[in-house]
């Protein structure tokens, strides 16, 4: 629900604070007053969010609400802003907050120290007056569509990859939707995450801003938003592209004939299951299980990548079962279900999904190596090639 207008004039510090947004022509006092009264939910506080809430909180927006269930970890740091490195282990909201409080005291900060599903979604999000879209999984960014559109609410975009970024504004009432661009999600596995591919630093900052300019028209109810348009972002090249995209009447939630109602299974309908804090999301770091190694211990130390991988670089002691063949040879592991095993894969990802398998099939102390074959070179061998 939107705040009150404030009554001009602006206080004494306000007006110096604001004062360059103040002597904008088609700006001033009027845009200035539906930033400190607007509502703001940023979906996500890492890479897109921490710069999209320092920006956003320094032009003055009333209320920014932050959804992010996550704890501040070493490999945040390149990218995300807000952090140090005296804040790893801490809540990113509870750091994030006392950053924006810092930077802008005028801004009220409303967090939620969790996941976004679908059975809180529509009521967190009716209360406030634009959605910022900064996460890093499909089914989140399903979800948050949905949810917009079910609530008629603009819902800022942006998504980062390696070098490239992308971002727009999907308003259903005026333009198309996510789903409208993409009906479908990808396979399960198909689109590398961040933790995979890997993300130039710099590249979030960057997407973010053009976020955060998009928040700031639309509150503002000024220029021309990014309705209908794509803007496409390579880093390597330097260089923009702009698409134009159509809403597609056939649209399964803001088409003629929407079949989508109500909010859904998004994890199902995505095909991934990750619960945090699961019996089989546990890590060891590349040192620890070097150091397991060394003293002798009998562990299953598990590859999941392909052969060709494999055979480009492996680490002693390994047996290789590609992810892809993983269940249909879980019976050559048995002799494993009561003792530990050690996964790992390039960076981490293929083998977290490796650990699910193998807890569902009964393995009782199963482990993640973090950060895979590239952290064990980065910190233990640096003689092993990162395939």
């Amino acid at each position: 629900m939107t705040t009150p207008l404030p009554t001009p004039p602006f206080r004494p510090d306000q007006y110096e604070r604001y004062r360059r947004h103040l002597e904008l022509p088609a700006f001033g006092a009027e845009a200035q007053q539906k930033l400190l009264a607007a509502r703001v939910l940023l979906i996500g506080a890492g890479g897109l969010g921490c710069p999209l809430a320092q920006y956003l909180a320094a032009a003055g927006v009333g209320t920014l609400g932050l959804v992010d269930f996550d704890v501040v970890e070493a490999s945040n740091l390149q990218r995300q802003v807000l952090y140090g490195t005296r804040d790893i282990g801490r809540s990113k909201v509870d750091v994030a907050r006392e950053r924006i409080v810092a930077l802008n005291p005028d801004v009220r900060v409303e967090t939620f120290a969790q996941r976004l599903t679908a059975d809180d979604a529509l009521s967190l999000l009716a209360d406030f007056d634009v959605i910022v879209d900064g996460t890093d999984n499909f089914p989140t960014r399903y979800l948050a569509n949905d949810a917009c559109v079910l609530l008629g609410k603009p819902n800022v975009h942006g998504s980062i990859f390696r070098f490239e970024g992308q971002a727009t504004v999907f308003d259903a009432r005026r333009g198309p939707c996510y789903r409208c661009l993409y009906p479908e999600p990808p396979p399960p596995g198909s689109v590398p995450s961040c933790a995979e591919g890997g993300v130039l630093g710099v590249l979030p900052g960057l997407i973010a801003l053009i976020q955060a300019t998009e928040t700031i028209k639309l509150l503002a109810g000024i220029g021309e938003p990014l309705i209908g348009r794509l803007l496409q972002y390579d880093a390597l090249e330097m260089g923009f592209q702009e698409f134009r995209l159509r809403k597609d009447p056939q649209c399964p939630v803001c088409g003629e004939q929407p079949t989508v109602t109500a909010l859904i299974d998004y994890e199902g309908f995505c095909g991934v299951s990750r619960e945090p804090g699961a019996a089989w999301d546990r890590a060891r770091s590349a040192a620890e299980v070097a150091a397991m190694q060394q003293r002798g211990e009998n562990f299953l130390f598990l590859d999941v990548r392909e052969p060709d991988e494999w055979r480009a670089a492996h680490l002693a002691g390994t047996r290789l079962v590609p992810l892809g063949e993983l269940p249909a040879r879980i019976g050559e592991l048995s002799d494993w279900k009561e003792r530990p095993v050690v996964v790992h894969c390039r960076s981490g990802v293929r083998s977290a999904q490796a650990c699910r398998i193998l807890h569902e099939h009964g393995f009782a102390d199963v482990w993640n190596l973090s950060g895979g074959i590239q952290a064990w070179a980065l910190t233990v061998d640096p003689r092993v090639s990162q395939s």
